[in-house]
């Protein structure tokens, strides 16, 4: 496959006439010569091929606490060396992280290669990486290249992401992630719609990631004015309860952002929700916020961690996630 100098050939797509239909999300965006998917970084070249214009290009890589991500029952107390680069599939107007999402390979992104970032990865003594930031899936051929690397080198894979990704790319990525946090945004077909993205996707990758055998997280942006309707948050709870109740739930805080100006989530909304999500998860988590954030045993009600932002500042648990007090396996994974 040939390829621009500064392009890298593209994984999942295939040609229709004159143009190219990529087959890497559900978008599945029909490209004629010279355009961009939804994502800005996947390209009908001159060549008559896809090219991913983000290969290689990265923000500059940053050792972060793993509660960050976030991920409160993996490797608690750990660090995680985190790298993201530009694009999105989704177009949420309240986006953290715009600069990147709706970013170009003209940014100012480091160059670094799979082999790079392994040993980035030695050279900081952090035996994880987390692809976070922007939409991993849209770095989708770096990130497979990198991750199979990792996983000769014994260094975990992390994602965090928002799930929108096909079954066949995703089940190719499966064997080399450990970790993820994936961002369910809102719990309706119209919600995910004017996001741009597809909430049976989502919930599909949530479920392959789970059935997969990859620890999975799970986090909830309460954004005023869109998502903070108490019927959907207990439908989407319902269904995470259904899969699994010991699945952890971050229900963060939501501050104005990008195009979105509406106030910032009510903390007393945060703290009804959580109370709704408790009912039926064991573990519920708010997130922007400045309370300690504690995990206690299902079983005995033991605190087993207590964190104040993102510092663990104790554990009572035993090598294999196990409570010290009543013997209860919590599925936490300390290494």
């Amino acid at each position: 496959m040939t390829c621009g100098e500064a392009d890298h050939p593209a994984l999942y797509w295939h040609r229709e006439g004159e143009a190219v239909r990529c087959d890497l999300c559900p978008h599945r965006c029909l490209l004629p010569r010279g355009a961009r998917g939804v994502c800005g970084v996947r390209k009908h070249v001159s060549s008559g091929e896809m090219a991913t214009l983000n290969w290689g290009l990265a923000t500059a890589p940053a050792l972060d606490p793993v509660e960050k991500k976030p991920l409160y029952h993996w490797r608690p107390g750990t660090q995680i060396l985190s790298l993201g680069t530009v694009g999105c599939n989704m177009t949420c107007p309240f986006c953290q992280n715009w600069h990147l999402s709706r970013g170009d390979e003209s940014l100012g992104l480091i160059s670094i290669t799979p082999e790079e970032l392994a040993g980035l990865a030695k050279k900081y003594k952090s035996n994880a990486v987390a692809f976070t930031y922007n939409e991993p899936f849209v770095w989708y051929e770096f990130v497979i290249a990198s991750s199979k690397l990792l996983k000769q080198e014994k260094i975990a894979v992390v994602l965090v992401t928002n799930g929108l990704v096909l079954p066949e790319p995703l089940n190719a990525l499966l064997p080399y992630v450990d970790a993820a946090n994936v961002d369910l945004k809102t719990f309706t077909k119209e919600g995910y719609r004017k996001l741009g993205g597809d909430l049976e996707c989502v919930k599909g990758t949530i479920v392959a990631l789970f059935e997969g055998g990859v620890h999975v997280e799970i986090t909830h942006l309460v954004v005023t004015g869109f998502n903070d309707c108490e019927e959907h948050f207990g439908e989407l709870v319902d269904w995470i309860a259904l899969l699994s109740p010991d699945i952890p739930l971050h229900i963060s805080r939501y501050f104005p952002q990008y195009r979105w100006h509406e106030l910032p989530t009510p903390i007393e909304l945060l703290r009804k929700f959580q109370s709704i999500a408790s009912e039926k998860l064991h573990y519920v988590y708010l997130g922007n916020v400045t309370e300690p954030a504690v995990t206690r045993c299902p079983g005995c009600g033991e605190e087993l961690i207590l964190r104040h932002g993102y510092e663990v500042v104790k554990t009572a648990l035993d090598t294999s996630g196990t409570c010290l007090k009543c013997g209860n396996r919590t599925g936490i994974v300390l290494k």
